[in-house]
């Protein structure tokens, strides 16, 4: 069966707390945020020890971390910036396995300075997709050599978005440690909101081997085009709620055809994790519900 998670990072608690809080509404996998309230986890304080730590009391909370959360923007246009987020990346990558997991996820991110979501035109580039390219390759290399995997969670605005430029990415960094993150929602732009069914379906067929871990959350047409936030007590990679005209809404609250998106990530995958996002505290128990259900309709 499918095992249903959440992000930590929902939750703006202490460690026991959030702990607490994710086995009371039933989770039974978590992607982990290092974001608990009264612990010093900047990327300079951590090591083996307090990554133990955390790792066994969720494991003694019977709550597997399956993924380890690492968005970041791999092309900032500021090289400083840029500099700064790969070695962070690689901090968590060198830590994956003491944290609980081998997976640790990112976008590939946009040229844009001020956002790690909006479109920029130097992203349609080959300058574009040749730098991130160099990069993915060093990180993937980075992740075997630490014994873990680095997934690529693509994005409709960021430099890989779509499925070709995903399957060009995976051709070209060809290794047993880059993987995918799949969230169906993050392929959709104006050009294919209307055909649902028919990206889902691209979706599985070109890149169904690559996936890991699965996400749950929502598309829809947006109202406006601004870069959309939620306000809430998380990260920004937490409150964000989509740019341009797709809105990212919470499970159950767009048009995604969850049924034939579970029927196609089950038949290939029967026990990977799904994990929701895109919500605030108190419609967790909504959208858990609306999974949980989905999964029992499709038998997985």
């Amino acid at each position: 069966m499918i095992s249903v998670g959440i992000f930590n990072g929902y939750f703006p608690y202490t460690l026991e707390e959030s702990v607490k809080r994710i086995k009371a509404l039933g989770f039974t996998a978590v992607q982990l945020d290092l974001s608990f309230k009264g612990m010093d986890l900047s990327f300079d304080s951590l090591n083996a020890e307090k990554c133990h730590f955390i790792r066994d009391y969720f494991r003694d909370a019977n709550l597997p971390i399956v993924a380890v959360s690492g968005y970041t923007n791999l092309v900032h246009p500021n090289l400083v910036r840029r500099e700064e987020n790969i070695r962070n990346l690689k901090t968590l990558l060198k830590f994956a396995r003491d944290l609980g997991s081998p997976y640790v996820v990112s976008e590939t991110g946009t040229f844009d300075k001020d956002s790690d979501w909006v479109y920029h035109e130097k992203n349609g580039t080959p300058e574009a997709y040749e730098t991130l390219c160099e990069i993915v390759a060093e990180l993937t290399k980075f992740a075997h050599d630490n014994g873990s995997v680095f997934l690529v969670e693509n994005y409709v605005n960021n430099i890989i978005g779509t499925v070709n430029q995903l399957l060009r990415l995976f051709s070209d960094v060809n290794h047993p440690a880059l993987g995918l993150l799949m969230d169906p929602t993050n392929y959709f732009s104006d050009i294919n909101i209307e055909d649902v069914d028919g990206e889902l379906n691209r979706i599985f067929n070109a890149l169904g081997d690559k996936i890991r871990i699965a996400h749950a959350k929502d598309c829809k047409r947006a109202d406006n085009i601004a870069e959309k936030h939620a306000d809430i007590d998380a990260d920004e990679s937490h409150t964000f709620r989509g740019a341009g005209s797709v809105e990212l809404p919470a499970p159950g609250l767009g048009i995604l055809n969850y049924d034939l998106y579970l029927k196609r990530l089950s038949s290939i995958h029967p026990n990977i994790p799904i994990i929701i996002e895109h919500l605030d505290e108190a419609d967790i128990p909504r959208a858990k519900k609306f999974v949980d259900d989905k999964l029992k309709k499709a038998g997985c």
